[in-house]
């Protein structure tokens, strides 16, 4: 008899091993810093020697990170910070919207319920009452942790959302009174000691100020060095400030009020993990008016490195050092100036938002005739009259589309979609389409969205933000804390994955809203997994196995406490594997545990030969085995015909 070879299929897969969370801390210092681009931490690196060198030196470093919707502007970042949610689900889905029911122009907090406290008396205050979904400090609230949460910030928006509706307080300034000033949602009245920081009038120590540079580099040495700007008006060849939110001082006056707050309010000493969000707003304001590569830009992103460092090594003092988790983000980046990529060669302009509404009034009223068509809405977002539209019997989808075509010949446009074709989930898989679809909430969102060309923008001067694109999207993420694996991750995130690691850290349940996963590489130590108790092993397919073809997928699942697979999400496969992948680790189930678990499975499907006798099929018998510990592996192999001997394979 001859010998023949016969394929033998392998199969494999190999659970990376998770590790636990780490004990939960006494205080959680969730840091956002508005307008922070990704790439501030690499060209200003070795200016940093404070509070950013030691998160980037000690911390657990994504260099990928991103936002996942659109658009990408302050209270959609800060939603989504310790939410974990998009604007579909929060629905949170801009600054300030077109409000449908009322004929009016709302932002993402006001609250016409609420009441200023702290400010100009009868001053309407603000609430999270428009955010539709919990965060992790309304999570540690409802577990009945004994826990303080406070937010704070210069803007309304960026103290309250990220703390969520149960929050002990959120404190924004106020430039009206020059007030640290909270709502009535919050509480009845101010605490005392914030009334005594108002007493003091902190803000007038700046006026009269010049912003010079910092001390480091050659300006450092020229005691002529020009102001970047001053609090006085009226001074020649020199820009005047304006508020003093769009100075550094800003910054100052919010890290001054988080240390009376962490003191006054014993936070890090409670029996429960606190809670302190703080938003550092000035970098945006700045950004605004002079764009990313401004020496002005340098400057504050230099001294937000120091006044992190102090505000760190104050919390050390009061909580003891080592109880603090600090996790630390952007809501946002920014585009470059126009102006500045056209000296340079790079694409970019402005866009008229004027010119845009005159193009699509015109277009409808040819159409259908004259009216007002545009209800509310600008730069991209309109809003169309729906009662005009009802009143003349049209058809509202074929009437956003007629408003689309007319859009769609503008110069710079790069996709417009409509309210009913976002409705029925219409739209291509890459990413600029799947991040419009995240951030639309069909009760909230305008009747037609505009996203522009990469690198072209609103208004008639500075810059601005607002695009899926990576300089909008990109931006840091940085855990630093006992129990966290310090390094670089270079694996693609989403800052949506901020709010369930948290969670999960503080052992409570995921935000409502929160689509991230957990990032389990950051935890430093391995933990026993739970035992597989129904298996179920993806198929080799048939198509695979007549072109001898081998691969791997490596896939993210999710397990609750219950052992269900709750997630299955693929980070990289080969495609005539992946469905078979998904499907069959969807019916896996684990031994019920006290927590949840994410781990990361690498399947690997492989061909060997093996001799057998004779011409005719030789059935091998299927061998299939799990292990109970970690890592999980996975061998499945399963005969296929013999045939004449062929050794060649295709390997992808």
């Amino acid at each position: 008899m001859r010998k023949l070879l016969a394929a033998i299929l392998l199969f494999v897969c190999a659970v990376g091993a998770p590790a636990p969370a780490p004990k939960p801390p006494k205080l959680v210092l969730a840091v956002v810093v508005d307008q922070f681009r990704y790439d501030y931490l690499l060209r200003f690196r070795r200016d940093y020697n404070a509070g950013l060198a030691r998160l980037l030196d000690h911390g657990a470093v994504f260099t990928d990170a991103h936002h996942i919707h659109y658009p990408t502007v302050t209270a959609v970042g800060h939603s989504t910070f310790l939410s974990g949610a998009t604007p579909s689900s929060s629905g949170i889905i801009a600054n300030e919207w077109f409000d449908r029911e009322t004929g009016q122009s709302v932002t993402s907090v006001s609250d016409p319920d609420t009441k200023l406290l702290g400010g100009a008396p009868g001053a309407t205050g603000s609430s999270p009452h428009r955010m539709l979904v919990s965060t992790v400090g309304d999570e540690l609230k409802m577990a009945g942790r004994n826990s303080k949460v406070i937010g704070i910030s210069i803007k309304d928006r960026s103290a309250i959302l990220p703390v969520g509706h149960i929050a002990d307080a959120a404190y924004w300034y106020d430039s009206d009174s020059n007030n640290w000033v909270t709502s009535s949602f919050f509480m009845a009245d101010l605490p005392d000691w914030v009334k005594d920081v108002n007493r003091q009038r902190p803000f007038l120590k700046y006026l009269g100020g010049n912003w010079m540079p910092p001390a480091t580099g050659d300006a450092a040495k020229d005691a002529s060095a020009k102001p970047f700007c001053t609090m006085v008006a009226g001074v020649e060849n020199v820009r005047y400030c304006g508020g003093i939110e769009a100075t550094p001082w800003g910054n100052e006056m919010i890290e001054e009020f988080t240390e009376r707050a962490v003191t006054e309010e014993k936070l890090g000493q409670h029996d429960d993990t606190d809670l302190l969000a703080v938003s550092f707003s000035s970098n945006d304001y700045v950004g605004h008016a002079v764009g990313p590569d401004a020496p002005e830009v340098r400057d504050i992103s230099i001294r937000t490195d120091r006044l992190l460092g102090k505000l760190l090594d104050f919390i050390d003092k009061q909580v003891g050092a080592g109880n603090t988790l600090v996790v630390l983000t952007a809501d946002h980046g920014v585009a470059p100036v126009p102006e500045v990529n056209a000296a340079r060669k790079m694409p970019g302009g402005r866009l008229s938002d004027v010119a845009m509404l005159r193009a699509v009034n015109d277009a409808l009223t040819a159409k259908y005739g004259e009216g007002k068509w545009i209800a509310g809405g600008s730069e991209g977002m309109l809003y169309l009259n729906r009662q005009l539209i009802r009143d003349k019997k049209l058809d509202a989808a074929a009437v956003e589309e007629t408003v689309a075509t007319a859009l769609r010949g503008m110069p710079h446009v790069f996709r417009v979609y409509t309210r009913s074709q976002l409705a029925r989930s219409e739209v291509t898989g890459d990413y600029v389409s799947q991040a419009v679809l995240a951030g639309f909430f069909e009760q909230r969102s305008p009747d037609v969205i505009v996203v522009q060309d990469p690198y072209y923008l609103y208004g008639a001067s500075g810059t601005s933000h607002s695009t899926p694109f990576n300089y909008d999207s990109h931006v840091p993420v940085i855990f630093m804390g006992a129990g966290i694996r310090a390094g670089e991750y270079d694996e693609k995130i989403a800052v949506n994955d901020i709010a369930p690691t948290l969670a999960t850290i503080l052992r409570v349940e995921e935000p409502s809203g929160s689509i991230g996963r957990v990032l389990s590489e950051i935890f430093a130590e391995p933990v026993d997994m739970p035992a597989v108790v129904n298996f179920v092993a993806p198929a080799y397919p048939r198509a695979a196995k007549d072109a001898r073809i081998m691969g791997k997928t490596v896939t993210g699942i999710r397990v609750n406490r219950d052992g269900a697979v709750t997630e299955v999400r693929t980070i990289t496969a080969h495609p005539v594997f992946e469905h078979y992948v998904l499907e069959a680790l969807k019916q896996w189930r684990f031994q019920p545990s006290d927590q949840d678990h994410s781990f990361q499975i690498t399947c690997s499907f492989e061909l060997t030969n093996q001799e057998c006798e004779g011409t005719d099929k030789h059935p091998i018998t299927p061998e299939t085995w799990v292990s109970a510990e970690l890592p999980i592996v996975v061998h499945i192999r399963t005969g296929v015909r013999c045939s004449e001997a062929d050794t060649s394979q295709t390997q992808h």
